[in-house]
């Protein structure tokens, strides 16, 4: 982004009893005070847990020592803000080790992994989940399920899109004193444009603007934009950590 921080599927029937639809495993409860076993820890909806990593481990294919490798922890985003990884779920595996898989900031877009559950700090729970609706030129915010927040967006140029995919928040930067074609602040997205070259590695932002005549459109190299009062708005509702789906 270039800123600087400051601050329903179908229904499968399994010898004639009626199974339940995938993905409604249900989440383990945010007020959960047990060791973790093998169980759910976000649906991306109304519950979501993320940690920052303090131990820079690599990310394994699968909850094994020996698994292939898929990335490595990383400290910082590029910006220099603590990384946040959304936690999925965890797997209590033998011995008694617990491992969470992971999403993976970074390119290619949509990876997952497991570390080790040591590996990451504490698990921070959050209720909101954002939606960007590409077709409709169109953003959503949502609370345990209820719509608390909504604005038109500019998104990416047909040679430029922005990605589609499951997303996460990992940072806020203001943007006091800083280039106006960012508006008053930016979310930074563990989402990544095909611009590589960009400043700050083709991040992809949600940010205000100077130029709000573009909204709703398709201005962008890839980064969402809102109108500077429909961002600060947003930056009172939604935290580091939030999902973001874009589609």
């Amino acid at each position: 982004m270039g800123l600087r921080h400051v601050a329903a599927p179908a229904l499968v029937i399994v010898l004639g009893v009626l199974a339940p639809p995938a993905g409604a495993t249900k989440v383990r409860p945010a007020g959960a005070t047990r060791p973790l076993g093998s169980e759910r820890l976000s649906n991306e909806r109304t519950l979501t847990r993320w940690a920052h990593p303090v131990r820079l481990v690599p990310i394994r294919a699968r909850p094994k020592w020996r698994s292939s490798r898929r990335a490595e922890l990383r400290a910082l985003t590029e910006d220099g803000v603590p990384e946040v990884y959304l936690a999925l779920r965890s797997r209590r595996a033998a011995k008694g080790r617990v491992w969470i898989r992971v999403r993976i900031p970074g390119r290619p877009n949509g990876r997952a992994g497991w570390v080790r559950r040591d590996a990451l700090g504490r698990l921070h729970v959050v209720r909101t989940a954002l939606r960007i609706d590409r077709s409709r030129s169109r953003a959503t915010l949502r609370r345990h399920g209820r719509t608390i927040w909504r604005s038109p967006i500019g998104h990416g140029a047909p040679g430029t899109p922005t990605p589609s995919g499951r997303f996460w928040i990992r940072e806020r930067l203001d943007n006091r004193g800083g280039d106006p074609v960012y508006g008053p602040l930016a979310f930074g997205t563990s989402a990544y444009s095909a611009l590589s070259e960009w400043p700050g590695g083709g991040v992809i932002g949600i940010h205000g603007t100077n130029q709000p005549w573009l909204i709703p459109g398709r201005p962008s190299h890839g980064c969402i934009r809102l109108p500077n009062a429909a961002i600060r708005r947003l930056a009172r509702l939604m935290p580091v950590g939030t999902p973001v789906r874009i589609r």
